[in-house]
């Protein structure tokens, strides 16, 4: 874990937001609305571009997520991907969530489950 005081890693956790940054004028154009990820406003007179009040934020630095917080799981602790259930050997229970790769088999799968049960693992997209 980056951060000692668990108290201050839950509260940064709890204070982090997770921003939605959509292009410019997403909501008027059907085709927009379809696909309204984030394009930079380029415009002259551009209101977004111009970070006038009412309208949509845009992407700045100062949205950036606290470093001691970055990448972390919302239990505060650091996600890892797992492919066999001998790289678990590599990992402190306490400090790790562990993801099942998403291209591992069934029986592959369920044997690296039980392993990481047993060793006292947290698993976030577990079968049950």
């Amino acid at each position: 874990m980056l951060v000692k005081d668990k108290k201050k890693l839950a509260r940064l956790i709890k204070k982090k937001r997770k921003l939605l940054f959509l292009r410019n004028v997403w909501w008027k154009f059907i085709k927009f609305r379809n696909d309204p990820k984030w394009r930079k406003p380029k415009g002259h007179d551009n209101p977004m571009r111009l970070k006038l009040k009412g309208h949509p934020p845009v992407v700045t630095v100062g949205y950036r997520t606290p470093s001691e917080i970055r990448y972390l799981h919302p239990k505060g602790v650091k996600p890892v991907v797992v492919y066999n259930a001998s790289e678990l050997a590599k990992y402190n229970p306490k400090e790790v969530i562990v993801y099942v790769g998403g291209n591992v088999g069934l029986r592959k799968r369920l044997e690296i489950i039980n392993k990481a049960r047993e060793l006292g693992f947290v698993i976030a997209n577990s079968l049950v």
